[in-house]
């Protein structure tokens, strides 16, 4: 029996607290190979940058540096899930499915209409060439403000009347499909993100409120499919209320997320791959360290 194997089995057995339990016993080493044991095993889906370091959305992409990054990612899960339609990042799910992954491919929708039009035709064309699986029309935009209800209702059924035979939905925080039923209707399958690190929860009780935020989405999905888009808790960087950043806290929330996941069947995509820099400028300092590499594909942990 493995590392691994002998530890899960015993989480199973409703002892998972041991690893949110800040008063435990547990070295790094322990982590470390919990957690390298879990990669090894696959994820069902990551969340995928291309950026390298000084690069940001408008870098055009090329097709050998996202290749790069996809055979890096390779061997340590199923699904990617990409951002955007445009500037190269076109070029992810052909790249993907050329490699045997399946992929959740998003259109980047904002308050730029002529941008938002470009985007929505991209994930169309890609689909249409069979290199999507789910498609996610937008990425928080509601969140955001960039866009009322209605006008990405419209985004939405316009991508599911060309793509009859794909599932279709939109990614936003959990609550935003609580607080809206027509956003729940109108969707084939619900893409939700969970962050309690985003709302200053405590580490101790990270799990815990994942589980919430996510159950809070079942009772009002009836049948429809969830698929928790985004979670994640990052190495470094400034604190959110009582939620503090360090490189053990990423270990353990990982470890956590993942064996919950894999104990219910729940499809999820951990945010994130790699280490982004740009994300300084909207985020703080903290947006820059939530991958599982560093910007430059050296394995964090």
């Amino acid at each position: 029996m493995s590392y691994r194997e002998e530890k899960v089995n015993k989480f199973t057995e409703g002892q998972l607290i041991d690893f949110i339990d800040p008063h435990k016993e547990h070295s790094i080493d322990d982590l470390r190979n919990v957690f390298l044991e879990l990669l090894h095993d696959k994820l069902h889906g990551i969340c995928f940058s291309a950026y390298t370091a000084n690069q940001r959305p408008g870098t055009i992409l090329g097709y050998e540096q996202i290749e790069n990054r996809v055979l890096h990612l390779k061997p340590y899960t199923n699904w990617l899930r990409s951002f955007s339609c445009i500037e190269g990042n076109e070029l992810i799910p052909e790249i993907a499915h050329k490699h045997g992954m399946k992929t959740l491919v998003g259109a980047w929708l904002g308050s730029d209409k002529a941008k938002n039009e470009e985007e929505i035709e991209g994930l169309i064309q890609i689909a249409k060439k069979g290199f999507v699986d789910v498609a996610a029309v937008g990425n928080e935009v509601l969140y955001r403000g960039d866009l009322t209800e209605s006008e990405l209702l419209a985004y939405i059924q316009r991508v599911k009347e060309e793509l009859p035979n794909i599932p279709v939905g939109y990614v936003d925080a959990y609550y935003e499909f609580v607080e809206r039923p027509a956003l729940v209707e109108i969707s084939d399958i619900l893409l939700i993100n969970c962050y309690p690190f985003w709302e200053g929860t405590s580490f101790d009780f990270s799990l815990s409120h994942a589980q919430n935020m996510y159950n809070s989405v079942k009772q009002v999905a009836g049948n429809k499919r969830i698929i928790i888009t985004e979670t994640g808790w990052p190495s470094q960087g400034k604190a959110i209320g009582m939620a503090q950043p360090s490189h053990e806290s990423a270990l353990r929330y990982f470890i956590n997320i993942q064996i919950w996941a894999k104990e219910e069947n729940i499809e999820s995509f951990y945010f994130s791959s790699f280490d982004e820099d740009w994300k300084v400028d909207s985020e703080g300092d903290v947006g820059a360290y939530w991958g599982l590499w560093d910007m430059n594909q050296n394995l964090k942990y």
